[in-house]
């Protein structure tokens, strides 16, 4: 176990605060992309849709909702369509 001083990392994290405030630090950020649509990452997980409904933890009608455009996926769906598309082992080791 390594030893850390919780303290130190505290102190470090205010004196960023503080110069983030004053202008003379930036923050970095990250733009996510937007996930391909829910049939195409389906289809590439080699899934039906009560299986990849089951994965994604909604009804297979909100799936068929968002293939047929009816519905947008909202928050953690997105979230979890960015992985599956990204990292698909992820998906299949679970199926």
């Amino acid at each position: 176990m390594s030893s850390r001083d919780i303290g130190s990392e505290i102190l470090e994290g205010i004196a960023e605060i503080k110069q983030f405030k004053n202008g003379h630090l930036r923050l970095r950020t990250t733009e996510l992309s937007q996930p391909s649509p829910p049939q195409k990452i389906r289809l590439k997980l080699n899934l039906s849709q009560s299986a990849f409904a089951g994965l994604m933890g909604v009804s297979v009608r909100t799936l068929q909702d968002w293939e047929q455009g009816r519905r947008d996926p909202q928050g953690p769906a997105v979230a979890l369509l960015r992985i599956a598309e990204q990292h698909p082992e992820v998906f299949t080791d679970i199926h």
